[in-house]
């Protein structure tokens, strides 16, 4: 007991201590280091984790997003992931304290009478009768953690819930790009959707006109043909662009945790795209490290099995137990707290496999081998956020000066139509080159909408590589 106390006092706790984890892509990460394709319109002070939906203006997309994180299947079970977590911490905290209970038994039993068994070894009388034992007692029971095994266990349980809690802000994440890439895509089908419906209503109008035209002998079968063909081409767009737009509307529901065709009333009606901010705050690339959830749980899951190294290696050495029971016994259960009928008992008891036929050692080693896998997948979390966010600023930069080349192509488009329009209703221009007009203008305000869109979905991909879009959750507890 003495050598026990010594120990307990002295903390000795087998196994590596945690030191941290390993330094990754150092050059990219030294202080001061920026991202290698971060261009105009990005800047560098460190943003903040929460919301950055709200920079897009767009009030039904905010609550979308806020509707998600409160009902999503997905946040409700990494929600009961990070509970689960933190009861087995309490439960691995536990064990570092005594198990204390009580015992209450009664006994019924009947017993041979000997004095009438016969030489022979048969019966021959009766038994006793019926024998009633009635018992209550306390026992308590400690097993003292000499070497640590238990502590470590508290260490790697106290890891895990750390990263169920990382997980969760994960979760966050992922589920705030995916509602704003869903919502972003239905906007641009349903821009697309009025453009194709604008442009063959004009198309129609256009037709009427030519086959007046047509009748008056002022214009060919040939026109009123390219004409048709035309309409119907413009007309075979639309039927795709609505599955699409009810692709995204079931999508959105989805993620908020309804049933299909709940948000079709809501979302319906064609809303512009929302802008994305003129600048964007993205900090420096050792910001990652701190605002990514994944990282931040990859370290985490390290340390737990850096841990688990000596909860395996605490098995080479002894286990003291100390167990103790006080209690009273008696026939008659008036008498059953009587001086003479109480009773006490101790028994300290030490354990040690001397001989395991490398069952420890195999542990050990797995232990080991799962504290390197963990640390590879750390140092692979590292340089995947890394190549993630220069891939994703780079797009942004790009997508941000493609945008401007298609509204000015979109301008100029529009307006060579609306000449070619004129020229036409006034008979100085041929259907061909009204539809070539026409063909021009229409393909380049899809291909602006597009652009649009695109820009946006690179800014989402941002924030989604710098790992924004969580909050801490207090509710999880």
């Amino acid at each position: 007991m003495a050598l026990a106390a010594a120990i307990l006092v002295t903390g000795c706790t087998v196994g590596p201590d945690y030191r941290g984890a390993p330094e990754v892509a150092t050059d990219a990460l030294r202080a001061g280091a920026t991202y290698a394709h971060a261009g105009d319109g990005i800047a560098a002070h460190t943003p903040g984790v929460a919301r950055w939906w709200t920079t897009l203006g767009d009030a039904q997309l905010t609550a979308l997003i806020d509707e998600a994180i409160a009902h999503s299947p997905d946040i409700r079970a990494a929600q009961a992931k990070v509970r689960q977590s933190r009861a087995s911490l309490r439960n691995h905290q536990a064990d570092l304290l005594p198990k204390a209970g009580v015992d209450l038994a009664t006994l019924r039993t009947r017993s041979p009478d000997l004095s009438l068994l016969g030489g022979d070894g048969s019966s021959s009388g009766g038994g006793r009768g019926p024998l009633d034992l009635y018992v209550a007692g306390f026992d308590a029971s400690w097993e003292i953690d000499l070497f640590g095994g238990t502590r470590r266990a508290v260490e790697a349980a106290s890891a895990d819930a750390d990263a169920a809690s990382e997980d969760l802000a994960d979760a966050h994440v992922q589920l705030a790009a995916d509602v704003a890439q869903a919502y972003v895509a239905l906007r641009d089908q349903q821009a697309r959707l009025s453009l194709v419906r604008d442009s063959a209503r004009l198309e129609g109008e256009m037709l009427a006109l030519t086959r007046q035209r047509r009748a008056g002998g002022v214009a060919s079968e040939l026109d009123v043909e390219r004409l048709v063909t035309q309409v119907e081409q413009t007309q075979s767009h639309v039927l795709p662009l609505e599955a699409d737009v009810i692709e995204s509307l079931d999508q959105l529901a989805l993620l908020t945790g309804r049933a299909p065709g709940t948000l079709d009333t809501e979302l319906k009606a064609p809303k512009a795209l929302p802008s994305v901010p003129k600048t964007v705050a993205v900090g420096d690339p050792s910001a990652l490290l701190q605002a990514r959830p994944d990282i931040r749980a990859a370290e985490r899951r390290l340390a737990s099995q850096n841990a688990q190294i000596g909860v395996q290696t605490a098995n080479w050495f002894p286990k003291l137990s100390i167990m103790g029971e006080l209690g009273y016994s008696a026939l008659d259960p008036g008498h059953l707290v009587r001086k003479d009928n109480f009773s006490w008992m101790t028994m300290p008891r030490l354990q040690w496999n001397a001989l395991d036929f490398g069952r420890v050692q195999a542990g050990v080693d797995g232990a080991k081998a799962g504290r390197d896998q963990a640390q590879a997948k750390y140092e692979s979390a590292v340089l995947t956020a890394l190549r993630d966010a220069d891939v994703a600023l780079a797009r942004y930069g790009h997508q941000r000066e493609n945008v401007y080349l298609l509204r000015s192509v979109e301008a100029s488009a529009a307006r060579a139509a609306a000449l070619t329009r004129q020229r036409y209703r006034a008979g100085t221009a041929s259907t061909l080159d009204w539809l070539d007009a026409e063909r021009t203008r229409f393909s380049a305000e899809q291909d602006r909408v597009a652009g649009d869109a695109q820009l946006l979905k690179t800014f989402v991909t941002l924030q989604k590589a710098l790992g924004l879009g969580w909050q801490v959750d207090t509710t999880t507890g």
